[in-house]
């Protein structure tokens, strides 16, 4: 059984030590519409490109890790209908030669077998609100806690609860630091109402951390909360109103698990009117171009 399969450019990049960013395969198949998910994950890896960076995006298909997708990958998880897979269901796609797109867990676990450090996102999963009473907490938190990888992201989906969320990151010795900001992102708004312990200024100061994490033995992964840049950010006031429909609704209709955020985001896409879709492409667009910067920053000290 062939546990990872690297592409060509993947492989050559990183036996050269040249910069490579992973990217998650969840945000084309589940979180953007057809076709304009096509468009974006091709845009995703053009925007690496042209910082002299190699994109890695990550999927399972046919059951093989892809560790970087050529084209018809990439066409793949735009538009076929593929499960979201998460660490867990990773070894019954390989059994089963079945396909996944790989969420934010999935996508850090495999990138750091491969031996890539860097990966950009839109909004890491959490603690979802009621959670103490229904236990609802995303394996992207438990999988940072024990994989070396700085993921790059405008921090938390706002569904959830912010607050829970950094409690838990902080239980599991996660570093949480901002890039230029002392104030924790709320993924469509550039604040919450937390403050970070620790902010940097430059990609190249998240580099400097990542060789001190290594240097003291640290397994845990970096989060890098980066805002959505102020012009882009979504309006407060429209951001709450169309929040709190959106929760009615899932209440409503029932839905639990782990079709609860996909089932948020669609509606808010529709409340909003597709403000919340554009605000989405580019914040992701901004955390791509950072983890690039940051990809190359890193290449140049683990090289030095």
């Amino acid at each position: 059984m062939t546990l990872l399969h690297l592409s060509p450019d993947v492989e050559a990049a990183l036996a050269a030590g040249r910069p490579v960013v992973a990217l998650e395969s969840t945000i084309i198949s589940h979180g953007l519409p057809r076709p304009r998910n096509h468009e974006a994950a091709l845009e995703f890896e053009q925007l690496l490109r042209d910082q002299g960076v190699t994109p890695a995006t990550i999927a399972v298909l046919d059951g093989v890790p892809q560790i970087g997708l050529d084209a018809d990958g990439v066409r793949r998880i735009a538009e076929e209908d593929l499960a979201k897979a998460s660490v867990r269901d990773l070894p019954i796609l390989a059994a089963r030669n079945a396909s996944g797109a790989t969420t934010v867990a999935a996508t850090a676990h495999l990138a750091a077998m491969a031996g890539i450090r860097v990966f950009a996102t839109g909004g890491l999963g959490g603690v979802h609100r009621g959670a103490s009473e229904t236990f609802d907490e995303s394996a992207d938190l438990s999988t940072l806690a024990v994989t070396p990888i700085t993921v790059v992201s405008a921090g938390v989906k706002s569904v959830l609860d912010i607050a829970a969320t950094l409690e838990r990151l902080e239980t599991y010795s996660v570093p949480v630091i901002g890039l230029g900001t002392t104030v924790f992102p709320s993924f469509w708004l550039r604040e919450s109402a937390f403050t970070l312990d620790w902010s940097v200024e430059s990609p190249a100061d998240v580099a400097a951390v990542m060789v001190a994490h290594d240097a003291l033995g640290h397994r845990q992964g970096i989060v890098v909360a980066n805002p959505v840049p102020a012009d882009q950010a979504w309006e407060r006031e429209e951001h709450e109103r169309v929040l709190n429909e959106a929760f009615a609704a899932a209440e409503r209709a029932g839905v639990t698990g782990k079709a609860v955020t996909p089932f948020l985001l669609g509606t808010i896409v529709e409340l909003s009117g597709g403000r919340s879709l554009e605000v989405n492409l580019d914040l992701a667009r901004n955390n791509v171009r950072v983890a690039g910067e940051i990809a190359r920053a890193w290449a140049a000290q683990a090289g030095a």
